[in-house]
């Protein structure tokens, strides 16, 4: 199982557009992905189509706080091999009540853990924030994947976040890296697109994905329809966009698994 982090601690980029379509492709290529829904906003519940104020208990709130196990509070979505870890309206006050809890940066991987090998790929959907939330988020994953919006300030904000990865390293998840940037947002019609794209490329190009995130109609339409856009409109743009994302990520994990795989013999 591969867990991925999506973050960045600016809001208007695409972060849980890009958690949604990435869980649900990777969904479609037959891989069993389990979305976490960690934004207190929700945004990535109800974009699959799940009444937050329907939820019945347990939900994240109670699998952080009350160490309820993750795995009655999964539920299904129209995509058999895609789950979900709905938040609802409890978990904006998570944030403040970790403060005093034991074991607090570690509630997130504890949980997951519980859920042995059920899934491939669990994808976990940040707050637009540092904060506690998404550090158990970084302790949990075994990369973190930044969606950057081709926008002027672009990099505003990516160095405090690397150092955020570097300190989550350093100090409780060892195994944490840059599962890559992800440009979202893309008018190739614009001049400051491109500008932006060869200025990400000149300081990140080892870490950014190939495939760019583009505007997209039908991808901003999908979730007032409670559906990723792959199942809205698979020709759209947007969906061929995170498809293809969706390869990418699998092929890094599978480079990785191989690479392990040498390893072992050594290590014995």
């Amino acid at each position: 199982m591969r867990c991925i982090a999506v973050v960045n601690q600016k809001g208007g980029v695409g972060k849980t557009t890009t958690a949604l379509n990435l869980s649900a492709s990777l969904a479609v290529a037959e891989r069993p992905t389990l979305l976490v829904d960690l934004d207190p906003q929700g945004n990535a519940t109800t974009g699959l189509g799940i009444d937050r104020a329907g939820l019945a208990p347990p939900t994240l709130y109670q699998v952080l706080l009350e160490g309820e196990p993750a795995g009655r509070a999964v539920v299904g979505t129209s995509l058999p091999t895609l789950h979900l870890l709905p938040a609802d309206h409890d978990l904006i006050g998570a944030e403040v009540e970790l403060v005093g809890a034991t074991g607090r940066e570690r509630r997130l991987r504890e949980a997951l853990e519980g859920l042995g090998e059920a899934y491939g790929f669990v994808v976990i959907d940040c707050p637009p924030s540092l904060g506690l939330l998404t550090v158990n988020a970084l302790v949990a994953a075994h990369g973190a994947l930044i969606p950057l919006q081709c926008e002027y300030f672009a990099l505003e904000g990516l160095a405090q976040l690397m150092r955020t990865l570097h300190l989550v390293r350093e100090r409780l998840n060892a195994g944490l890296e840059v599962e890559g940037i992800v440009l979202t947002m893309y008018d190739g019609r614009t001049s400051l697109a491109a500008q932006v794209r060869a200025e990400v490329e000149r300081h990140f190009d080892r870490l950014l994905f190939r495939t760019v995130i583009p505007r997209n109609v039908r991808m901003s339409e999908a979730p007032s329809h409670g559906r990723p856009v792959v199942q809205y409109d698979i020709r759209s743009p947007g969906a061929l966009a995170y498809l293809e994302l969706a390869r990418e990520v699998i092929a890094h994990d599978q480079a990785g698994a191989g690479e392990r795989a040498r390893r072992a013999p050594a290590a014995g």
